[in-house]
């Protein structure tokens, strides 16, 4: 079976590089440190520091398996492919909330770079998806699970650091 591909920005790529060598190293070390402390406890088999550390322990070593899967099947989006005219991953968009007026700006990420709260979103997400392929000045009609949205795209750029010479 294949692997699934992923699309990450540079910046995606280098935190879960950072993310994957800190559980590596200190995330690891903390856990073993917690296990040994426990394990001095007496019985393990009632020890409920022995078993949080157990859990925390297969949770780290679950992440770390996910993060080298995901940075082996990993595709940088290539700069030439972000647009400046359409929606597209690696974009940046300015939204404004057709109901309440507000506006909101997004950076256009594959589901594993997705943050909301960040200012992430996700192409696989209801509204990034929806997104996708429009130009300023559209109306983009988004149903959710909350219901229905409108939005339209104010504007369209490069994030940061990102130099483009594609019309």
């Amino acid at each position: 079976m294949a692997e699934k591909a992923y699309e990450l920005t540079y910046n995606g790529l280098n935190e879960l590089h950072a993310e994957l060598e800190d559980r590596k190293t200190r995330v690891a070390a903390d856990i073993a440190d917690r296990l040994k402390q426990a394990r001095e406890f007496g019985d393990i088999s009632e020890n409920s520091e022995f078993e949080e550390a157990t859990l925390a322990k297969v949770d780290n070593e679950i992440r770390i398996h996910e993060i080298e899967t995901i940075l082996k099947n990993a595709t940088v989006i290539e700069e030439k492919r972000v647009s400046k005219t359409r929606v597209s991953l690696g974009g940046q968009v300015l939204l404004r909330d057709e109901e309440t007026g507000d506006e909101e700006a997004y950076l256009i990420v594959g589901a594993q770079e997705e943050d909301v709260f960040n200012g992430r979103l996700s192409n696989e997400s209801p509204v990034g998806s929806a997104l996708i392929g429009k130009q300023k000045g559209q109306v983009v009609e988004v149903k959710t699970p909350s219901g229905m949205l409108k939005y339209r795209i104010i504007d369209i750029s490069l994030p940061k650091g990102v130099h483009n010479n594609d019309k």
